[in-house]
């Protein structure tokens, strides 16, 4: 099926022709294959799917020669695989782990941050928001940086010269993407200006220019002397910055390309967007996370909502490239193809983590592919060549907005297999039972005055509706993780209803402040509800949250399970929950095991990948968020997790004060196949 642009999306009644979209990709299939593009999407009547150089790409199968032994990068390297190709840890030997040496992060913020290995050197961060540079065998500081400004939260890339003398760290710091030496953890003052390039200096001049430095936790990918950074949402706002994505070199900060995520005039896709105020549309942002295959030389880019996130009316359309997965050429940042895997949000069900990459065998042909999990607990595969699905996904009816001015499309993409990770529906059957009996019942009396039903397209409304998944439920960044050897994907999902009630914002500044803004639109604002209860519980029952692994040469699911505890329910004898909205991210190993960390009961544990047992676990005195880091020094393999503060939603849970923040790293004895 070629995903072809998509028309405006008119009323919330009017009809598409899904029917039409499938026979054009056979009849025009040929003449498509010509197409050429342009840096900022190409121009009208450009395939939505393939453009420029596919035929070359999709003729040639990659060896995916990617390094899985070393952690150079954020989720382990370029291709996020969140895999180790280690083996010394295995099923037979995991229950003799030990505690190989800690490292104390101080007062702060807990970390979440995801250790990078690189130049014999580890990188975390403190609680000061400082990176610090660690011996990895034994977490001795070697050295601290000293930024004035936050720093991305959650990771780092380093990048090394083809002739090992000079080696550096890729920081966004308060806005200024910086070049560090990673030897003394000092500014290159040589990159950008003064050591520093301001993201918002390669924007369009006539966008809503960000009165703040442009922060994000996402650290970018690395591809060869370039780095590719996705931009934030200039604003939580109806008026924002588009968040486009940029491309600098890594020695001189020189700007490289750029990527429009909302389509100028001329571009493909400009059409999906109103052309009143073209200019002030912003959001599609790419906040999560994104990929790098070296060998086909694309960029990987899973965008998020529209600006605003909750209602469209002023924006009709499917609103390109919105919560789409966008193919970049990384040389010159020119589109290769674009999947749209929600048209016209008004969920906030942006693309929460980053592809994974693997070559699956399917009725006897090997193809690369690339796997995009969704907040709604879609798994969403596609040749990663040519952006063709692996499996049909149809557009399928939804239902539609009673919200005035409102254009919702009235179908959304649904892949057809493999099955979702978690339920589809929360209904009044479902209300948590470990709930105050109060808190059960005035779940019940809000079923009767709201929205609510099967599948997560349900939209916002002036009356309420009880969305689930909801736009912090499914998966989240670091939450995948990829056996690429196996064709496995493994993916931690939550379960986190919301109230998505929206509220007209009557102040005629808010109005006028509006872009494209006709009588019946008004500014609507969605005051934050996550329903949690009294008792700190989500309103869902169990499982709070799931582990799933698939085979993805055959798109079955292999096993789920719930992942984790609450330990104030362990305390009361009650387990198999699953922890409550935990964002500690999957590791497999080549040992045949699956390393992740759940906040609610303070576990990491390590299980086996074929069947989900825990085979090992370790408890903190403090939660684990964030993505584990596997390497190995001197022949000895090691693990790396962060440690500290209560967790996401955790904190009306009444579990125990947190210990001290940390990082913790596990390793086989010495003398027992661990190394010398």
């Amino acid at each position: 099926m070629i995903n072809l642009p998509n028309t405006p999306a008119g009323s919330a009644g009017a009809p598409r022709r899904p029917v039409v979209r499938l026979l054009l990709a056979t009849s025009l299939g040929a003449l498509l294959a010509a197409c050429s593009t342009t840096t900022s999407g190409g121009a009208p009547g450009d395939n939505a799917r393939v453009v420029g150089a596919q035929a070359r790409q999709a003729e040639a199968l990659p060896a995916e020669d990617f390094d899985y032994v070393g952690w150079d990068a954020y989720l382990g390297g370029g291709e996020s695989s969140q895999y180790s190709s280690l083996d010394q840890i295995d099923k037979q030997n995991v229950a003799q782990l030990e505690v190989a040496w800690e490292f104390p992060t101080g007062d702060g913020q807990p970390p979440r941050f995801n250790p990078v290995v690189g130049g014999g050197r580890m990188y975390v961060i403190n609680g000061a928001g400082q990176l610090v540079a660690l011996d990895p065998a034994t977490g001795k500081q070697l050295w601290q940086s000293s930024f004035e400004g936050r720093i991305g939260a959650r990771g780092v890339n380093y990048w090394r010269s083809a002739d090992g003398s000079d080696e550096r760290l890729m920081v966004l710091n308060a806005g200024l993407l910086r070049a560090i030496d990673a030897s003394t953890g000092q500014v290159i003052a040589s990159f950008g200006t003064d050591g520093g390039v301001d993201l918002r200096d390669a924007l369009p001049d006539n966008v809503v220019m960000p009165g703040n430095p442009l922060q994000t936790d996402n650290p970018g990918r690395i591809y060869k002397n370039t780095i590719v950074m996705s931009l934030p949402a200039g604003a939580y706002d109806y008026a924002s910055a588009p968040a486009n994505i940029h491309a600098y070199d890594v020695v001189t900060g020189a700007l490289k390309w750029t990527f429009n995520t909302v389509p100028r005039e001329g571009e493909f896709g400009y059409d999906t967007w109103p052309a009143t105020d073209h200019n002030k549309f912003g959001g599609v942002h790419n906040w999560s996370e994104s990929t790098v295959d070296t060998e086909l030389g694309m960029v990987f880019i899973p965008t998020g909502t529209p600006r605003y996130d909750f209602y469209g009316g002023n924006r009709e359309g499917d609103n390109l490239f919105g919560n789409s997965i966008i193919a970049l050429d990384a040389e010159t940042g020119k589109r290769v193809w674009h999947y749209q895997i929600v048209h016209h949000d008004l969920w906030d069900f942006d693309l929460p983590a980053a592809p994974k990459l693997m070559t699956i065998t399917k009725d006897g042909q090997r193809i690369p592919i690339l796997v995009q999990p969704t907040k709604q607990g879609y798994l969403f595969a596609f040749d990663r060549r040519t952006g063709e699905p692996v499996w049909p996904i149809e557009e399928t009816p939804v239902p539609a907005s009673d919200v005035p001015g409102e254009h919702a499309s009235p179908t959304q993409p649904v892949p057809t297999w493999p099955e979702p990770y978690m339920r589809q529906s929360f209904t009044p059957e479902d209300i948590n039972p470990y709930l105050p009996e109060e808190d059960q019942q005035k779940l019940r009396e809000l079923f009767a005055t709201s929205r609510w039903g099967q599948g997560p397209f349900i939209p916002p409304s002036i009356q309420g509706t009880i969305s689930f998944p909801g736009h912090n439920g499914g998966a989240n960044w670091g939450n995948i993780a990829a056996d690429p050897e196996r064709g496995r994907i493994y993916v931690v999902s939550r379960e986190l209803p919301l109230l998505l009630k929206i509220n007209p914002d009557n102040r005629p500044e808010a109005k006028a402040a509006m872009p494209n803004a006709d009588a019946e639109d008004l500014p609507y604002r969605w005051p934050v509800n996550f329903m949690l209860q009294s008792n700190g519980m989500v309103a869902i029952k169990p499982p709070f949250s799931n582990l799933t692994a698939y085979d993805m040469n055959t798109g079955n699911k292999l096993w789920s399970i719930p992942n984790g505890e609450i330990l104030t329910l362990e305390q009361q004898g009650i387990t198999g929950v699953g922890s409550q909205t935990p964002r500690g991210g999957p590791v497999a190993t080549a040992g045949g095991l699956l390393f992740v960390g759940t906040a609610t009961d303070r576990a990491f544990r390590a299980r086996d990948a074929d069947t989900g047992e825990i085979l090992w676990e370790h408890r903190f005195d403090a939660a684990t968020e964030g993505v584990p880091a596997v390497y190995e020094v001197n022949g000895r393999e090691y693990i790396t997790v962060p440690v500290g503060g209560v967790g996401h939603f955790a904190g009306g849970l009444g579990l125990p004060e947190p210990g001290p923040s940390k990082y913790v790293t596990f390793a086989l004895p010495e003398g027992s196949g661990g190394g010398q």
